[in-house]
């Protein structure tokens, strides 16, 4: 189920794995594959991860449930393996991926954009603890489910309406309700400005590639559940700037009451648990999140959705 050695190494490029950690991977396969345990293990991870695949996911707040299963026995890993384990897992599930991608006529460089996500967050994972790993593995079943593409500056994730943002939707007099199709908008780190015209870009895209390779499923709805959408972000950056310009194309569907602190200070300082008064102010964005948390504001989840 894993590439041999003289081959992994291609593969993880391929999946934009950082440069640093293709020597540990590599050296840890010979752990892996020694372990017979450890390879039933990763059996049924992949089967837990494909479980459902190319099914629509949920409301985009929870990351779908069919992925406990995975996160239950991605607990399960050797300790040798450690948080390096779930990239095998992606790696044995890939030609999966693959293959149902070229069952849907989709292009390769937006199956290869999409899927290097895993480096992505394998960069987050460095940046926060200093060596090889997955940060966020339940986050990236979505993509090699087939449920989430990466089209230009965004993520799109085939999603349904949740029942207050259906509600919303509703009230607003479209035709729509919870449990309709929906495209949950995500935003990706490490891919240059949100600009409106990239974002633009993106929904052009969008619109095209649903379309075109789910036909059977009607997008007429994009939502976003972020703190990127956290009013309270209007008193302290600039009226023109880009995280305000993308705040401007959603309408409220509802407002969350229970803080989200963890949230900005994971995306923007890359460790949600960072004390406060340590956060830096090089930015206006970094002083915005640590100054309000250091007046003792809290930041929250804000829930919006715009028609296509």
């Amino acid at each position: 189920m894993v590439p041999d050695a003289e081959e992994l190494p291609e593969v993880l490029l391929d999946l934009a794995v950082p440069h640093e950690d293709i020597n540990d991977l590599v050296a840890l396969r010979r752990t892996l594959v020694a372990d017979p345990g450890a390879l039933r293990l990763l059996r049924a991870c992949v089967d837990a991860l494909l479980d459902g695949g190319g099914e629509t996911g949920g409301d985009g707040r929870e990351g779908g449930g069919r992925g406990q299963r995975l996160v239950e026995l991605l607990a399960e890993a050797p300790a040798a393996l450690g948080p390096c384990f779930p990239v095998y897992v992606f790696v044995a599930a890939l030609p999966h991926t693959r293959a149902y991608h070229r069952e849907r006529g989709i292009p390769a460089d937006v199956t290869r954009r999409t899927l290097a996500d895993l480096g992505r967050n394998m960069a987050g994972h460095r940046r926060r603890h200093g060596r090889a790993g997955v940060q966020a593995p339940r986050w990236l079943a979505q993509h090699f489910r087939g449920e989430l593409y990466q089209l230009g500056r965004l993520q799109f994730e085939r999603a349904r309406l949740g029942q207050r943002t259906g509600q919303a939707v509703a009230a607003a007099g479209l035709d729509a309700a919870p449990g309709d199709p929906c495209l949950n908008l995500h935003i990706p780190d490490f891919h240059g400005p949100l600009t409106p015209q990239a974002c633009d870009r993106s929904l052009t895209l969008a619109r095209a590639f649903f379309a075109r390779h789910f036909p059977q499923e009607p997008y007429r709805i994009a939502a976003c559940h972020s703190w990127l959408l956290d009013p309270q972000l209007q008193r302290y950056l600039a009226a023109d700037s880009n995280i305000l310009r993308f705040q401007e194309r959603f309408r409220v569907a509802y407002e969350a009451p229970e803080p989200a602190d963890t949230e900005p200070v994971r995306f923007v300082f890359g460790d949600p648990y960072r004390p406060v008064a340590t956060l830096p102010r090089r930015t206006m964005l970094e002083r915005a999140v640590g100054d309000h948390l250091r007046a003792g504001g809290h930041w929250y989840l804000g829930h919006g959705w715009f028609p296509l």
